[in-house]
């Protein structure tokens, strides 16, 4: 599939929410999610990898749906598809945390199942076609209170024409194959009081895209790299690291989640063709001197206490979204923003060094 673009189209708001470890109340954020919702006025389209929240946050969230679907807003909800308890990983196939499907179901709104060898990873909301509510964020209780997250906030129905056609081809086809192939060009926007452009782009559809496009722009960058992710594991982007902290012309610093890389690790070394990654991210991390969340390893009913974010500044770019910095991502349903704006990386890096503060002691 071709990876096409809609055209640019001036637009209007743009707002970010940070989500830190022990640092928010999930009441707090549910707060946020259903100001967001009560903003509604004809549709609610929710795209989530992830839904599973406990009792009263799931009475919290139930209730302001159900008030807005009286009004005579229309909802649609769309998941990842349950994996197997045991997935095929020889043949690509992710895991999956159980329990989303019975949760979704139970809503009692109109919904899809989204299947696909990969995963339906989006965690966004499209509101009356207008605006969006995307980011790194599941709808769960420990994705609430004991990950690191970012929300991005788009009142812009140019932007969202991108999410909602992506919506609409995972609703028709219900599986995730062969969509993605759009984005839109440059959308201007304001952050802070300050023009900003923001552009969206869709896999698997433009996924070899996207790779080449992070690659880019970290390989040209002049002044910064910062990266806040809870993998680096895109060959394209750990060569371009290397090659620029070698170079020694730009300052790269940021945070990971150690114990999820310390997996990916592991599973490098059984793949004769990816032993390359091993050193050359070593080198990375120690050049760059990145600074390592421990979090608990993953098991599908474990704590996920993850360093969750997908987030890249370059230079007076932020790059974020549900995707990750993988080659998985390039084939999962993700979807990823590119924010030219000054103050947005001012504040997306205050965010960084907070968290690089944070746990700076604990990863030596």
């Amino acid at each position: 599939m071709s990876c096409a673009f809609v055209a640019p189209i001036t637009g209007n708001q743009l707002a970010f929410f940070f989500l830190v470890q022990g640092e928010q109340t999930a009441e707090t954020v549910m707060s946020r999610l259903i100001n967001f919702i009560n903003g509604a006025k004809r549709s609610l389209d929710f795209a989530f990898y992830d839904i599973r929240l406990s009792d009263s946050l799931k009475n919290e969230f139930s209730a302001a749906l159900k008030e807005r679907a009286a009004a005579g807003v229309e909802i649609r909800i769309c998941f990842d598809g349950d994996k197997p308890l045991k997935p095929n990983l020889a043949a690509g196939q992710d895991p999956a945390p159980p329990g989303t499907s019975l949760f979704v179901q139970s809503l009692g709104f109109p919904w899809r199942r989204i299947a696909g060898m990969k995963l339906m990873h989006h965690k966004f909301i499209i509101r009356d076609g207008e605006s969006v509510w995307t980011g790194s964020l599941n709808l769960t209780d420990d994705s609430f209170t004991l990950m690191e997250n970012n929300v991005v906030e788009v009142d812009s129905g140019a932007l969202a024409l991108g999410f909602v056609q992506d919506f609409e081809q995972l609703w028709q086809k219900e599986n995730f194959d062969d969509t993605g192939g759009m984005g839109t060009g440059p959308v201007s926007l304001s952050f802070s009081a300050q023009p900003a452009t923001v552009r969206v782009m869709f896999s698997p559809g433009c996924g070899l895209t996207i790779d080449k496009e992070i690659g880019q722009r970290v390989g040209s960058a002049q002044r910064r790299v910062r990266i806040c992710s809870l993998l680096i594991n895109s060959g394209t982007l750990i060569a371009a690291l290397l090659d620029l902290l070698r170079k020694g012309t730009v300052k790269i610093d940021g945070i990971y989640d150690r114990t999820q890389m310390a997996d990916v690790f592991r599973q490098w070394a059984e793949v004769p063709q990816n032993r390359w990654k091993i050193p050359a991210l070593e080198e990375v991390i120690a050049r760059a001197g990145l600074v390592g969340k421990n979090s608990t390893p993953y098991s599908p009913m474990a704590r996920h206490d993850f360093m969750h974010n997908k987030i890249l500044i370059v230079d007076n770019t932020v790059i974020t979204g549900s995707y990750n910095f993988s080659r998985s991502a390039q084939f999962n349903a993700e979807n990823i923003l590119f924010i030219e704006s000054a103050a947005a990386a001012d504040r997306y890096s205050f965010y960084i060094d907070h968290l690089m503060e944070k746990y700076g002691a604990s990863s030596k």
